[in-house]
């Protein structure tokens, strides 16, 4: 036991940065084995330079390339002292006979042009292919593979289709899905119109001022290798506290009333979910072709796993050649974004126990490459499951040819009460018989007051919201949410797929949100929250047009799906929660029918949920038949 805590201890000093000794350790490795090439301006076809570290086997002959592209600092050197994060990552695909390339996108770092996030040309990752393909160094076979932002240009690149993108692996990829059918996140800014506010927060610390130092042009690779190792171009902000900077208004201001850096976000916060401008830049949108194999990497607490898992389907679905659509495969892990690897024994995301759900995440994806890139006949692609998910609450790991599972057929729950559903205290069920009589639950919505986001399928808030599974008993007391329950389950359930959910609204303003979240209720009164959505009320007849509301008229709003696995035990409860905020994992609405973003006053709302024979509200859950 000593033993392995040494062990550990030596492991934790190594990734942290802090044991000089290590890292050289790594560095030497690299150097007996790799020619290490960094610092390479690799140039675009508009004569801007991105600059490029490259790792490749010192053996004779072409070899294929793994090609991670960011806008994150790879720098071999911070504060003067070396880190070798990326240099790991080169060392085993070395190891493994693969040249690793590592780029960042324009504009950042070292890399040359202007920074635009979501913008950035197609064409640089099409002439990077070409570049790293007419190498002699090379075999003209690319992989790609990253996960969050070093995800989110593959997409919309592989949709080019150049000849050496053979494969990719994107992870977390959400903020490169711009509009897949019903959802028009546009890079998870949006979702059902409302904003996230996770870019607030990241672009804070990501978008470059456009009066920060810059190198000059033309600038040599040799200084360049001088420079890194005393400045590595990364600007360092003061740390904000995004709990209390986040509810500052207008929206618009809230960077620069931190005084952080200008850019992109001030013009991005204007734009509306379906501005033309979303359609310019690297963003995937659904009438784009794919053809390319794919290995995909969804978590259930992330921000994006239904739009996520609707790219998956639109890709089996729509790719011209059916060799391409049978070669999607997918992997849903309970965790939070990014953290497939952090999996332990006892995985807990938030409070929540997921037991064991680690995966031989490194096997898989040199499995992959290897077939991909190298040819070899491992079978991978007929020995791996369409889709691996993992289903909380059972806590183990499940697979499928298709998602949701063919087993899963929609049960529709219908919402009822006496009118008083407000908090868990109140009278609302859930159950499959639809109410008689319409005894709408009604609650006030001030926005100056938002129901607040505790936990969630979130990402990036900085210490604003918390992701995972937490118990939602005392946010659960709050009048302004109301709570439907069903009765105690005598069997255990198995939800696994979409959740649809159709609301019938009224309210005394011009426009509104609806939020809901899904429930997973304990036999001791504990309720972890599985997903959550939201809808601008404004958007509920599409997103091409802004239809406001009529005081007292009732409406139809149909809520962007959520998505979960999970088993709901005998003697365990199914939830939802309704209001009309979620603040800060999305903005407030102001209530106005105004811009929202530009507004510093909002009003009051009194909105009423109504559930009848003639307004059955519902939400309709993927049940599992086994």
């Amino acid at each position: 036991m000593k033993a392995l805590k040494t062990i550990g201890f030596l492991f934790f000093l190594i990734i942290s940065g802090h044991s000089l000794a290590q890292e050289k350790n790594i560095l030497e490795q690299l150097k007996e084995i790799a020619i290490v090439d960094q610092k390479v301006m690799i140039p675009m076809r508009d004569g801007v330079r991105l600059a490029t570290d490259i790792y490749r086997p010192k053996i004779d002959g072409p070899v294929p390339v793994i090609f991670s592209r960011t806008p994150y600092n790879f720098n071999s050197y911070r504060d003067g002292e070396l880190v070798t994060r990326t240099m790991q990552s080169a060392l085993e695909a070395v190891q493994k006979g693969y040249a690793y390339v590592v780029q960042n996108e324009r504009g950042r770092f070292f890399s040359e042009g202007e920074w635009d996030i979501l913008g950035t040309p197609l064409t640089d990752g099409y002439d990077a292919f070409s570049w790293m393909a007419d190498r002699p160094w090379s075999n003209g076979k690319i992989g790609t593979i990253g996960c969050s932002s070093t995800a989110e240009w593959q997409m919309a690149v592989a949709a080019l289709n150049h000849p050496a993108h053979i494969a990719l692996i994107p992870q977390g990829y959400g903020a490169g899905v711009g509009r897949i059918g019903n959802y028009y996140e546009q890079g998870n800014f949006y979702r059902g119109g409302a904003g996230q506010m996770l870019f607030t927060a990241w672009l804070y610390g990501t978008q470059h001022d456009p009066m920060a130092p810059k190198l000059p042009e033309g600038i040599v690779q040799e200084d360049l290798l001088r420079l890194q190792k005393f400045y590595d171009m990364a600007p360092r902000y003061p740390r904000v506290d995004w709990k209390e900077a986040l509810s500052h208004l207008p929206v618009q201001d809230i960077i620069r009333n931190v005084d952080g850096p200008k850019g992109i976000y001030e013009e991005m916060i204007t734009r509306k979910p379906n501005d033309p401008k979303w359609y310019e830049g690297g963003l995937f949108h659904d009438d784009m072709d794919f053809e390319k194999p794919a290995f995909w990497f969804v978590s259930w607490y992330d921000v994006a796993s239904s739009p996520n898992l609707a790219m998956y389907n639109h890709i089996r679905a729509n790719a011209k050649d059916p060799k391409i659509r049978d070669n999607q495969f997918l992997v849903i892990a309970p965790t939070l974004h990014c953290s497939f690897t952090r999996a332990t024994e006892n995985t807990i995301v938030g409070e929540r126990s997921m037991g064991d759900a680690r995966l031989p995440y490194n096997d898989m994806t040199y499995a992959w490459f290897d077939y991909w890139l190298k040819g070899e006949a491992n079978n991978v692609t007929e020995e791996m499951p369409k889709v691996t998910y993992f289903t909380m609450g059972a806590n183990k790991w499940q697979y499928s040819d298709t998602w949701p599972p063919k087993e899963a057929q929609m049960v529709t729950y219908f919402l009822d009460s006496k009118g008083n559903a407000n908090s868990r205290l109140g009278d609302g069920k859930l159950g499959t018989t639809r109410p008689n009589r319409d005894n709408p639950d009604t609650f006030q919505y001030d926005p100056m007051d938002p129901v607040t986001s505790y936990g969630g399928n979130v990402c990036c808030t900085g210490n604003a919201v918390q992701g995972g599974a937490f118990d939602q008993q005392e946010m659960e007391l709050r009048e302004d949410i109301l709570v439907y329950t069903t009765e105690t389950l005598t069997e255990g359930v198995e939800v696994s797929g979409f959740i649809e959910a159709m609301l019938y609204l009224s309210s005394d303003v011009k426009d509104t949100d609806l939020t809901i979240k899904l429930i997973d209720v304990y036999p001791n009164g504990t309720a972890y929250n599985l997903d959550e959505t939201i809808q601008r009320v404004r958007y509920r007849e599409g997103y091409e047009k802004e239809v406001f509301m009529e005081s007292g008229k009732v409406y139809e709003v149909n809520m962007t799906p959520m998505s979960t696995s999970n088993y709901f035990e005998k003697g365990h409860k199914i939830r939802i929660e309704i209001s009309s905020s979620n603040f800060p994992r999305f903005d407030r609405n102001l209530n106005t029918g105004g811009n929202n973003y530009d507004e510093s006053e909002g009003v009051v709302a009194t909105n009423s949920i109504h559930h009848s024979r003639r307004y059955p509200s519902s939400v309709s859950l993927p049940i599992v038949k086994k």
